[in-house]
């Protein structure tokens, strides 16, 4: 969800590219996008599927407390801040691979909490936790009602971005004017969670549906910055920007979902 640099056209950006050179930009920009969905995918099913007891153990310890929360959010907006930087080094792709991997890795770890409660929320926590002789057994499970509201949450989330992503390629309008409505929107964002994380205030259905619009304007606005701002060889950077938005959008969509189901 962090800002991307700044929306003036960089020297050798994309926007001054032949025409060739301009869609082997976004081909490289979005193969790496589907490559950074998909293990993300792998590694959050990855972690419930050979490591129930770790992602079990850190959900649990994350929602302990406000200041445990707080410390997962601060900890996970530090990372992000270095893979971010990491993605759009210049001095090696190696380098910026790095980058990637820890800012997919980071989002496969955040989102653990979130979906054991969607899983204890709708499901049956006597199947999930078997005590042993040899100690507690952490099985994770899906009932066929937290299974559809994840399923329902992916759709909706690649249909809200391959539609907005489909408005800026085809009308070809430069929405990188949003970029200091977002920045103070963003702001403003992160206050009222951290208000709501000291004083026990629950954000509820409204604010994921704000948030979810304001994960819409940073699409318009990212994928104008992948046509025309991003220099041509910083596609790694800029798939590691369009995959934050889109797991923040999941994120959301899916508390959302969350919060609209009766148990």
């Amino acid at each position: 969800m962090a800002l991307a640099s700044s929306a003036r056209p960089i020297e050798g950006a994309v926007a001054t590219l032949g025409v060739s050179d301009r869609v082997t930009f976004l081909r490289k920009t979005y193969a790496h996008l589907g490559i950074a969905l998909v293990a993300f995918a792998a590694m959050t099913g990855g972690l419930m599927r050979f490591a129930p007891e770790v992602s079990w153990g850190f959900s649990k310890w994350a929602l302990q407390g406000t200041w445990t929360w707080l410390a997962v959010i601060g900890l996970f907006m530090v990372v992000g801040y270095v893979a971010e930087r990491l993605a759009r080094s210049e001095s090696s792709k190696g380098v910026q691979y790095v980058g990637l991997g820890i800012g997919v890795a980071a989002y496969a770890i955040l989102l653990q909490p979130m979906l054991w409660i969607l899983m204890l929320k709708f499901g049956n926590a006597e199947t999930m936790f078997v005590f042993t002789e040899s100690g507690n057994e952490v099985i994770p499970a899906l009932s066929p009602v937290a299974a559809s509201i994840l399923t329902q949450a992916v759709v909706i989330t690649l249909a809200i971005f391959s539609g907005l992503t489909a408005v800026v390629f085809v009308t070809k309008k430069d929405f990188s004017f949003m970029r200091g409505v977002l920045a103070i929107l963003t702001f403003g964002a992160l206050g009222v969670i951290v208000a709501s994380l000291m004083f026990g205030f629950s954000l509820g259905a409204l604010f994921s549906g704000a948030m979810i619009l304001l994960m819409a304007g940073y699409i318009l606005y990212q994928t104008s910055l992948v046509m025309a701002h991003f220099p041509p060889a910083g596609y790694v950077g800029a798939s590691l920007m369009l995959f934050s938005t889109i797991a923040t959008l999941f994120w959301y969509v899916l508390q959302l979902m969350m919060s609209l189901r009766r148990d």
